[in-house]
């Protein structure tokens, strides 16, 4: 797709920015993996660790050790699903979608805040990566293969009345089984640790013995509960709270919840974050008019126009409701260039390594945002009491297979 490059645009998307972090964090890389969500995730909290001990900006937090609870927390899920659909056919639509992909490597920012606050966090040097948690296919494939074989069994003894106490006995050995498992692909988590570092100027620093819990609360002191998603999905109507059928990871945890607005008055609520000089994580269709060798999301990219003599004529919401869009990717926003009070270009720091853009930061359009942004996540204290009172309502459901669900 080279040929159909616009230069102007790769000449227009420049790496300035008149709002930036004052520190970012170096680009990190989920090589061939879906843990963009937890990526992001990590990636904004340890801007927290790096700014109270002015650490390096290469310091990581543990993304394999959020993954691996949330793989084992999404078994749990799964297996109460099947429990709870016993009754439905096999062929049954919402059935037929959890058995599709039923422990995924994606996820939404409320199943990374249910994580988080369960387990903990660790720095990276505690639980690091593995070929299994930077490549995912094969622990992936077996983790799915036995759990469509517990569904067998749990469906089979429900319609022929066995005991749910006996049912939930069974799921317990089946979820020791795909404990065993990811230990055999990723390593046992650790209940403690010990962090040594040095910071930026050469100071020692040691906590000893530390909890992933107390590791979260005393030295991240990451609050992730404190923030809210807001969504644009011009497919409902706005300023509305949603949430998707059977969606999460952890059983009695926080619900996902999105607060729906029109997609101007998110810039803003975005922008006004970043002069905080706060990250913005979100949530995005990252392969739509992008390309890696120029680390750039821009909508004139590509002159399909010229080369085709045709025009793409669909809307946001005609996309998202034809198949033609669905959110695929979280990252961090990290900055944004305003001309005239009004954006014009966001500084995007991605997961994908550090070998394209600027060190593994992409640019995206302001039009681009537009049109394939759907979430992004903030403090509450950045966002209207007028929206935050939306989070009391009883949210609308929408389906399980509905595209607002897509990036888990």
């Amino acid at each position: 797709m080279n040929v159909l490059i616009n230069p102007a645009a790769v000449r227009k998307d420049k790496h300035v920015f008149n709002c930036k972090l004052d520190i970012e964090g170096l680009a990190t890389n989920q090589k061939q993996s879906g843990r963009c969500w937890i990526f992001a995730g990590t990636n904004v909290l340890r801007l927290n660790v790096i700014n109270k001990y002015q650490l390096k900006e290469d310091f990581e937090l543990s993304q394999s050790f959020l993954f691996f609870y949330d793989k084992l927390e999404k078994a749990n899920w799964f297996l109460e699903n099947m429990i709870d659909l016993a009754d439905r056919e096999v062929s049954d639509r919402v059935v037929q979608f959890l058995l599709t992909d039923p422990v995924g490597d994606g996820g939404t920012f409320s199943m990374f805040i249910n994580i988080v606050n369960k387990y903990g966090l660790v720095p990276k040097s505690a639980y690091g990566e593995t070929i299994a948690s930077s490549s995912t296919s094969r622990l992936n494939w077996l983790v799915t293969n036995k759990l469509r074989e517990f569904a067998i069994r749990i469906r089979e003894s429900l319609q022929q009345d066995v005991d749910i106490n006996t049912v939930r006995l069974l799921k317990e050995d089946m979820l020791n089984q795909i404990y065993r498992i990811m230990v055999i692909f990723l390593g046992e988590p650790p209940k403690s640790f010990t962090f040594e570092t040095y910071d930026k100027n050469g100071k020692f620093l040691s906590f000893e013995n530390i909890s992933p819990l107390k590791f979260k609360d005393q030295v991240v002191n990451a609050k992730v509960e404190e923030n809210v998603s807001l969504l644009n999905d011009p497919r409902n109507a706005y300023n509305n709270l949603y949430t998707v059928d059977r969606l999460g990871n952890v059983v009695d945890g926080l619900k996902v919840l999105y607060i729906n607005i029109n997609v101007d008055l998110m810039k803003q609520l975005a922008i006004k974050t970043l002069k905080a000089n706060q990250p913005v994580w979100f949530g995005c269709d990252v392969g739509k008019f992008s390309n890696n060798k120029f680390a750039t999301m821009d909508m004139g990219l590509f002159d399909y126009e010229l080369a085709f003599d045709t025009k793409f004529e669909m809307t946001k919401a005609d996309r998202v409701l034809y198949g033609e869009s669905a959110m695929t990717h979280a990252m961090v926003f990290t900055g944004v260039h305003c001309e005239n009070d009004k954006p014009v270009r966001w500084r995007v720091q991605n997961s994908w390594g550090n070998d394209n853009g600027d060190a593994g930061y992409y640019i995206m359009d302001d039009a681009w945002f537009s049109e394939f942004v759907y979430q992004v996540v903030l403090n509450k204290k950045y966002v209207p009491n007028d929206l935050l009172k939306l989070l009391e309502t009883e949210p609308t459901v929408l389906p399980a297979y509905d595209p607002m669900g897509s990036l888990a």
